[in-house]
């Protein structure tokens, strides 16, 4: 398929000049003061105000806590900020992007890793074996959760049963930063696998732009015939954005 702000804190800089984070070890022995009120500052604010309270650097140093116990991870924060713009990209970031990072190391993109994984499978509990026409909030942010912030783009299929309720979400394919293969042939064989009655095909467009291309709209129409000569229906295509989505049958492509 092809297709036609970074983190500033002016305030507070942690660096001139453009210098990378680095990583200065401490003492051995207990952590500085300054360290230790400063993250007991922040627990507590989190503790009081919850996710809400928080810009997204100082999430993502509760998050650092963890990973990096005896080192001050703001740098590092605003390193990971400064390459990938915010919170979430920061969390579903590939590894070998995070590997980039001065700083962050095995322990930090594992702990990066699990968080993207219990977000994905606290938004797909809400969805799964649920009646998707009536909880279409919960299927967008669902979708919106996996795949808004991908950098390269991904293509899914929910697959309903005869009552609308949504039995399997599998991802079909992976591509490039504008471009994915799918095969409409195997879209159709897995449908009849899961003897499923419908789908909804989803798929993310990583520079933000949501208009369909030639290509979008042209595999969508080949997937459609092969569904509908086996009594299959196609509900719908997505198209998700950063923070918006594109539905083909509301903009009449389907």
């Amino acid at each position: 398929m092809t297709r036609r702000g970074a983190f500033h804190d002016t305030s507070l800089p942690l660096f001139q000049g453009g210098e990378e984070a680095t990583l200065e070890p401490l003492p051995k022995g207990r952590l500085p003061s300054y360290i230790q009120d400063h993250r007991a500052r922040l627990r507590e604010r989190f503790t009081q105000g919850g996710a809400a309270a928080m810009p997204d650097y100082e999430l993502l140093e509760l998050v650092l806590f963890r990973s990096i116990p005896r080192r001050d991870v703001k740098p590092v924060a605003r390193a990971l900020l400064d390459k990938f713009q915010d919170f979430n990209r920061v969390v579903t970031a590939p590894p070998e992007r995070l590997k980039e990072v001065v700083g962050i190391g095995a322990a930090v993109i594992t702990d990066l890793k699990i968080l993207e994984a219990a977000a994905h499978r606290m938004a797909r509990s809400k969805v799964m074996q649920r009646q998707v026409i009536s909880g279409w909030d919960a299927v967008l942010d669902y979708c919106h959760t996996t795949m808004a912030h991908r950098e390269t783009e991904q293509f899914r299929v929910l697959f309903l049963d005869r009552k609308n309720v949504l039995i399997a979400d599998e991802e079909q394919a992976r591509g490039t930063v504008d471009h994915v293969p799918v095969y409409p042939r195997e879209v159709a064989k897995r449908a009849l696998e899961l003897n499923a009655s419908a789908l909804i095909l989803v798929h993310n467009h990583p520079s933000g732009d949501l208009t369909p291309s030639e290509s979008d709209i042209d595999m969508t129409d080949r997937i459609n015939t092969a569904l509908l000569a086996l009594g299959l229906v196609l509900h719908d295509h997505l198209i998700i954005g950063r923070s918006r989505e594109l539905s083909f049958r509301t903009e009449g492509y389907l």
